[in-house]
């Protein structure tokens, strides 16, 4: 078979674009990744937690709604952002190092046995990064196709899950981290592009 007739094999574009028919591009792979944790807890390194992750959702980003009613119709304009928590589940280990880490970060936010809490988010917030990798290993260094660097982290939610005599499954912990922003890098590959600000003319809709 002719590799020519490989870049038939996608959804041909249109008369105008160039060029007409590509090859299909190889997609990104969810089981590719790796997410690090930068000033969680106390002790270090903090490599275990990046060890032992079983999954994570990606950032999600949601603007408020502002609706302004006018003559015979109503506009829509978007408001205020706001990024949704993600989730990490992590396996724990017989030495208790995750464990451990993640009570540390917890003491942070609010010391459980004496009841006293932070005096400011400085004191316990941490950074993550959830990169994207091209199944890179060993000799053959990983490549990094996609970060996302969270800033300003919290953990909302430590749940410690179920113990079961009827399953072979690790014991996990699944945590709910919530954050302030997040950038994709590197920087002009999505959110964080320095694309400029968008004014008058250049906004579609005119004024509004």
């Amino acid at each position: 078979m002719s590799i020519a007739t490989l870049s038939k094999m996608t959804v041909p574009l249109a008369s105008g674009d160039s060029p007409v028919t590509q090859g299909l591009l190889m997609p990104k792979l969810q089981y590719r990744f790796r997410v690090s944790f930068l000033n969680f807890g106390v002790s270090t390194p903090t490599t275990e937690l990046t060890k032992q992750v079983i999954d994570v959702t990606r950032p999600s980003v949601t603007f408020e709604d502002i609706v302004l009613d006018v003559y015979n119709s109503k506009i829509n304009l978007a408001g205020k952002h706001s990024w949704e928590p993600l989730t990490v589940n992590l396996r724990e280990d017989a030495t208790n190092q995750v464990q451990r880490l993640v009570g540390e970060q917890l003491q942070k936010q609010l010391d459980f046995y004496e009841q006293s809490s932070a005096a400011s988010g400085l004191d316990y917030k941490f950074s993550m990064k959830v990169e994207i990798l091209d199944g890179g290993n060993g000799a053959n260094v990983a490549n990094i196709l996609e970060t996302f660097d969270l800033y300003g982290c919290y953990v909302s939610s430590a749940a410690y899950q179920q113990l079961s005599y009827a399953t072979s499954d690790a014991v996990t912990i699944a945590l709910t981290v919530k954050y302030d922003n997040a950038i994709q890098s590197p920087q002009g590959t999505g959110i964080g592009s320095a694309i400029g600000r968008t004014i008058n003319t250049l906004s579609t809709g005119g004024g509004i």
